[in-house]
């Protein structure tokens, strides 16, 4: 949705940061899309040294959570520079949950979540206080 570049929608990756700006009643907010890609570990670092709070994008896909979570893999990358630049607050949105079979599964959630809050206590966030929310980009 944020991807602007027509490189970056024939890619179907994030090169560059982009910025939406919304309002609530109580909030003024801006969310910041950064690029997970390696290619663009610069413009992610640009992008994530601006923000209060870290969404980190995880898929839930077999083997794809796996090799992110990798001792070279970007998740791990992406998650110690969320904690380096931002603060100690971090979402974990557990994406392609309609991807694993079976689809929506509550073990393969519970599982990443498992994984997923041992990485971050090892790099210096409380594992109570990261959320692991399971979502579908395509069905919500």
């Amino acid at each position: 949705v944020l991807d602007k570049l027509k490189a970056e929608r024939e890619r179907g990756i994030t090169i560059d940061i982009a910025l939406w700006k919304f309002e609530t009643a109580k909030y003024y907010s801006t969310i910041i899309d950064a690029p997970g890609h390696s290619d663009f570990i610069k413009n992610m670092i640009t992008g994530t040294s601006q923000a209060d709070c870290a969404v980190l994008i995880v898929a839930a896909g077999t083997g794809e959570f796996e090799a992110g979570i990798s001792k070279n893999g970007q998740t791990r990358e992406h998650a110690l520079l969320a904690f380096t630049l931002v603060s100690n607050q971090l979402i974990v949105g557990v994406n392609k949950m309609d991807s694993p079979e079976p689809p929506y599964s509550e073990s393969r959630s519970e599982e990443i979540k498992k994984e997923g809050s041992s990485y971050s206590k090892k790099i210096g966030y409380n594992p109570a206080a990261v959320a692991f929310v399971p979502i579908s980009g395509w069905h919500g």
